[in-house]
C-alpha cells in the first residue's frame, strides 16, 4: 500500500536521457543525506574537533563511507522487492509478539534520533534569536508542524524543502572552511591514519558512527525508494536501480564531505588555537571574536537548518517504522507531537539542571550506535537472499563489504562498552 503522503499521480520515470531521468528519481537519498548533518554531526563533529583536533577525521570518513554503502542497499530493497525494510521484517517475524518487541526496538531510536533533532532546532533558536532555551525548547516541539503546513500533502515540496535546507547547510560549510582554513596536511595524514587518543576519543568515535550509520534512516530509504515505483516490472527496476546508484552515490558523497567540514571547522578554529569548546554555545561565542559576527551566525543558522531538515526526514521515518511495522497510517503530525512531547519533558529538565545540551548530542548519538544492528542485520541478510531480491541480489563481495561494515560497527560499540564499564 502506498503512503498517504506520496503523490498519486506520478508516472514512470522512462524515457529521455539517463540525466533526465535521474533528475526525475531525485529525491530519496536527498532526505536519508541529512543523516549525515543533522545535530548529532554538529555534536560530535564540534566535540571531537575541539577536543582532538584532526585525530578522528579518519572516523569521519569511515563512517561517511560505510554510510553510503548501507544506504545503497536499503534503498536497492526497496526497489527489488516493491517493499520497506519495515514491512519485510514484519512479514519475516510473523508473531504479533515479534513484531510488537521490534518495533518497540525500532521506536527507542526513533526517540534518540529526535532527541538530536529537537535540541539543534532549539539551539539553533537560542543562539540566532537570542531566545530562552527553557522557551527554544518548547518552540522547537512543533517545528515539523510549520514544515508539513508549508508542503501540504505534495511530497515534492517535503523534497524540495529538505534540499533547499541542505544546500544551506553545505554553503554555510564552504563558507566556514574558508574562514578558518584547515591545515591541509594534518587533514591528509588524519585522513588516513587511525588514532583514538584515549577513552573519551574513544566515546566521541562511537557517537561520530551513531550520528552518520543511522538506524532511522536506513529503514527511510527502503521506504522512499519502494515509493518510486509505479509498474514495478523488471525494466523499470532496472532503470531505478540506475538512478538510485547515481543519486546515493553524488548526493551522499557531497553530504560526507560537509560531515568532515564540521569537524575540520571545530579543528582550524579552536583546537589549533587551545581553545576548550564544551558547549555548542561556547563554540558559537567563540567564533565571534575569531571570525567575526557573520561567522558566528552562519555557524547557528546551518545548526537550526540541520534541526528542520532532519526533524522532516525523521516524520517520515516514524510514518515509515509505524506502517511496515504495524500495517496501520498515522498522522505525521500527530505522531511527531507524541515524540517530540516524550523529548521535551526530560530535554527540559536537563536543560533546567544546567546538563551541557553538547554532551547530550554525543551521547544520543552513541546510543544510536549501539542500536544501529536492529535494522542493519536484518538489512544484509535480505539483500543477499537470491529469492527476495531476484536479479538485483547481492553479490558476494558487495555482501562481504557490508558485513565488515557491521563487524567494525560492533566493535566499536564493544570498545565503547569495555570503556564503560
Amino acid at each position: 500500500m502506498r503512503s498517504e503522503t506520496v503523490d498519486a499521480t506520478a508516472k514512470p520515470l522512462g524515457g529521455g536521457s539517463f540525466l533526465r531521468g535521474l533528475l526525475k528519481y531525485f529525491g530519496p537519498a536527498l532526505v536519508v543525506s541529512v543523516a549525515y548533518i543533522d545535530p548529532g554531526n554538529f555534536g560530535t563533529d564540534i566535540a571531537g574537533g575541539a577536543s582532538y583536533g584532526y585525530d578522528l577525521l579518519w572516523v569521519v570518513w569511515l563512517a561517511s563511507i560505510m554510510a553510503m554503502v548501507l544506504q545503497y542497499l536499503s534503498g536497492k530493497l526497496g526497489i527489488a522487492t516493491g517493499q520497506s525494510l519495515a514491512e519485510l521484517m514484519r512479514e519475516r517475524l510473523k508473531s504479533r509478539r515479534r513484531i510488537i518487541t521490534y518495533w518497540l526496538g525500532c521506536e527507542a531510536f526513533a526517540v534518540f534520533t529526535d532527541l538530536a533533532e529537537f535540541l539543534g532546532v532549539a539551539l539553533g533558536l537560542y543562539l540566532l534569536f537570542g531566545m530562552p532555551l527553557l522557551l527554544a525548547a518548547w518552540v522547537a516541539a512543533f517545528d515539523v508542524i510549520f514544515i508539513f503546513l508549508i508542503a501540504g500533502k505534495k511530497f515534492a515540496r517535503i523534497e524540495m524543502i529538505i534540499g533547499n535546507l541542505v544546500t544551506i547547510i553545505g554553503l554555510g560549510y564552504v563558507y566556514e572552511i574558508f574562514l578558518t582554513k584547515p591545515d591541509i596536511a594534518l587533514v591528509a595524514t588524519h585522513s588516513v591514519l587511525p588514532v583514538i587518543s584515549n577513552s573519551n576519543a574513544g566515546v566521541v568515535a562511537v557517537g561520530i558512527i551513531g550520528a552518520t550509520v543511522m538506524p532511522h534512516a536506513l529503514v527511510l530509504h527502503s521506504w522512499l525508494s519502494k515509493n518510486k515505483l509505479v509498474t514495478g516490472d523488471d525494466e523499470e527496476k532496472r532503470r531505478l536501480l540506475a538512478y538510485h546508484r547515481g543519486e546515493t552515490i553524488s548526493v551522499l558523497g557531497m553530504a560526507g564531505l560537509v560531515n568532515g567540514a564540521i569537524l575540520l571547522m571545530a579543528s582550524a578554529a579552536f583546537n589549533s588555537r587551545g581553545i576548550q569548546v564544551v558547549t555548542v554555545d561556547e563554540a558559537y561565542r567563540t567564533l565571534v571574536p575569531l571570525f567575526g559576527f557573520t561567522a558566528a551566525t552562519v555557524f547557528a543558522i546551518t545548526l537550526l537548518c540541520s534541526g528542520l531538515s532532519s526533524s522532516t526526514a525523521g516524520v517520515l521515518a516514524g510514518q515509515s517504522i509505524l506502517e511496515g511495522l504495524l500495517g496501520s497510517h498515522v498522522n505525521p503530525w500527530l505522531r511527531r507531537i507524541v515524540i517530540r512531547v516524550i523529548n521535551v519533558v526530560p530535554t527540559t529538565i536537563a536543560i533546567t539542571l544546567g546538563l551541557n545540551p553538547l554532551n547530550l548530542l554525543v551521547y544520543s548519538q552513541v546510543v544510536l550506535s549501539v542500536l544501529i544492528p536492529l535494522p542493519l542485520i536484518p538489512l544484509l541478510v535480505f539483500t543477499m537472499d537470491r529469492k527476495l531480491m531476484g536479479s538485483m541480489v547481492n553479490r558476494k563481495a558487495t555482501t562481504a563489504i557490508g558485513f565488515i561494515f557491521c563487524g567494525v560497527i560492533l566493535v566499536f560499540n564493544a570498545y565503547l562498552l569495555l570503556q564503560l564499564i
